[in-house]
């Protein structure tokens, strides 16, 4: 494994803090799988609360799933699998010193995470301007014609097929939005590896930051993954 060993003609070196360049690589590693740890517990609070939900009340979840654009799911799933080809032969790249290859997969990796974000652009203000933002602005009659009948063990409860809803869309925009939230994180981490690379600081004696974000690039990526079927195909 060749990490950040220090050379007088590469000019790589490890941090004073530790031990030698390969204790820098372990702990580095460590940290931002413990970081990445906490991501998906964040995301697996919101993924518990909306299966709850969604047990509970399925036919106002199969509503609000068949109501969005699929097409533009699957598109931006499609998008962000192949960024995360092209992050992985960037770390290839840069691990084996083929610099303008390395430059170009990550740049390919930034325009996909553009893409993803003008895609997700158009599919909010369409969302909002059907009046379906969560709140005082929920104004959608889509969920009108349902009808709830929830038993709270004593008695029937004739529950507003609206407030579900908002509830529904609630669960969306927070879910997509915090995740867009992460691709422009991702892509600026990316955006600041790249000026790595063209500067020459990252290389194959030393390509820690690399990997690190390409890691949590494949996250943000994973949980788009099951992102997409939970929101778009539930219906």
């Amino acid at each position: 494994m060749t990490t950040a060993s220090k050379t007088h003609d590469s000019g790589f070196h490890h941090a004073h803090h530790f031990k030698s360049a390969e204790h820098q690589y372990s702990s580095s590693k460590q940290g931002i799988w413990l970081f990445l740890c906490t991501e998906i517990l964040m995301f697996g609070g919101l993924f518990v609360g909306y299966l709850i939900f969604q047990s509970l009340y399925p036919e106002v979840f199969h509503r609000g799933s068949h109501h969005l654009d699929w097409k533009l799911g699957a598109f931006n799933t499609v998008v962000l699998l192949v960024s995360s080809f092209t992050m992985a032969a960037a770390i290839h790249y840069v691990q084996t010193g083929k610099k303008q290859p390395a430059i170009i997969n990550l740049l390919i990796t930034i325009a996909c995470a553009l893409i993803f974000m003008v895609v997700k652009y158009f599919e909010y203000s369409h969302k909002i301007h059907e009046g379906t933002l969560p709140g005082h602005y929920f104004t959608t009659n889509l969920f009108n014609d349902i009808k709830i009948v929830h038993s709270n063990g004593y008695e029937d409860l004739l529950l507003d097929p609206k407030k579900i809803g908002a509830i529904f869309y609630g669960f969306y925009f927070i879910m997509t939005g915090l995740h867009g939230l992460h691709v422009v994180a991702g892509a600026t981490l990316i955006g600041w590896i790249t000026l790595k690379v063209v500067s020459g600081k990252v290389g194959p004696e030393y390509y820690t930051p690399v990997e690190g974000v390409g890691l949590f690039w494949h996250v943000v990526d994973l949980v788009w993954i099951y992102l997409f079927p939970l929101l778009y195909l539930v219906g």
